[in-house]
């Protein structure tokens, strides 16, 4: 994949808010995700492949389970699924690590003012597991919007709700224009495009063009982001 490349068929726009995506964009947990799904898939003589994945996805826990159950035609119900994926994912998202360059924008954008949110489909309780050894980090964002347990997240990505309701709670109220969205996922993209924002993409190098060609730009690292680009202050 090229380490930096654009949709945008007229230019970027300026923004003024930045929102991030967490997992499989600024902490590695997609792989852990992964791994418990493939291992509950091969239990039963099934198989996890990338487009299944691609579905899956920035989708909350429960909707992350219902495909899965459903895509792979798995034998049980999806209250048995999600309880075996807790099981399993669980053990490992503590330890989780940042990912390549995470730590260096986030830090960025709040040393330059620019104000930053997390909009992340996981639940409270799955989100304070994996921030046991990022606290501090996070702690620089202005707010954190949990998709999967918000009350006024109605709807999941790949909807709108999740980065229209993390916007209306800075207390600047930026429009959906002034806000850039960072994702991982082809849902998280869809949820952004639908928002009306604009959207950078750093995702699975293993997903195919197809899945990539909504974002605005797309990333091989969050290192190849040029925030001038957005009328952002230029990373040093």
């Amino acid at each position: 994949m090229n380490r930096f490349y654009s949709n945008a068929v007229n230019g970027f726009k300026k923004v003024s808010h930045v929102i991030f995506d967490v997992d499989g964009l600024l902490i590695d947990s997609e792989k852990i995700y992964r791994k418990a799904i493939s291992e509950i898939a091969r239990n039963h003589g099934k198989q996890y492949t990338i487009d299944i994945q691609a579905k899956i996805v920035g989708t909350p826990e429960r909707e992350s389970s219902r495909i899965a159950v459903t895509e792979m035609k798995l034998p049980i119900s999806v209250d048995e699924f999600q309880k075996l994926f807790r099981k399993i994912s669980y053990l490992y998202l503590s330890s989780v690590p940042l990912l390549a360059g995470a730590e260096r924008i986030v830090r960025h954008f709040h040393s330059s003012n620019v104000p930053i949110a997390v909009a992340t489909s996981s639940n409270e309780d799955a989100f304070r597991i994996k921030m046991q050894n990022h606290q501090e980090l996070f702690s620089l964002f202005n707010h954190i919007v949990c998709g999967g347990t918000d009350p006024h997240v109605k709807a999941g990505k790949p909807h709108p709700d999740i980065f229209l309701v993390c916007a209306s709670r800075f207390p600047e109220k930026p429009s959906p224009e002034q806000c850039l969205v960072f994702e991982d996922s082809h849902n998280g993209v869809l949820a952004a495009k639908s928002a009306n924002m604009q959207c950078v993409m750093v995702p699975d190098e293993r997903l195919t063009d197809e899945y990539r060609k909504d974002a605005t730009v797309v990333l091989s690292t969050l290192h190849d982001f040029k925030p001038e680009l957005f009328g952002l202050p230029p990373l040093n």
